[in-house]
């Protein structure tokens, strides 16, 4: 682990943004998918909400996962993961309880 043995500038340490650089892209997938998956989650609860629980779980599953194949930080990967699980659960309830279309299709 070559960061490890590096030495650390006199700015402020911090254990999660390690870089100091602004990140808007990763910043903006890593709220957005926190969103969806407290969306997904609170709404999975409900049995006659799947189809919001399972749209929001989905895309939140796909915004999720572009955002840790471009995260730089380990703060933005934290929070992915939080927001990957979250989106996860949601969407795995919706479509027990009824799918991503609610039988509009057939």
């Amino acid at each position: 682990m070559a960061q490890a043995m590096r030495r650390q500038s006199s700015q402020s340490i911090s254990l999660f943004s390690t870089d100091g650089k602004p990140h808007p892209l990763q910043d903006t997938l890593m709220a957005v998918t926190l969103v969806l998956g407290a969306v997904a989650f609170v709404t999975a609860f409900f049995h006659n909400l799947h189809l919001l629980s399972s749209w929001t779980g989905l895309v939140g599953i796909a915004t999720g996962l572009y955002g840790q194949f471009i995260s730089v930080t380990t703060r933005e990967r934290f929070a992915l993961i939080i927001g990957l699980g979250a989106s996860a659960i949601g969407f795995f309830l919706g479509m027990a309880h009824g799918g991503l279309f609610g039988g509009w299709l057939g």
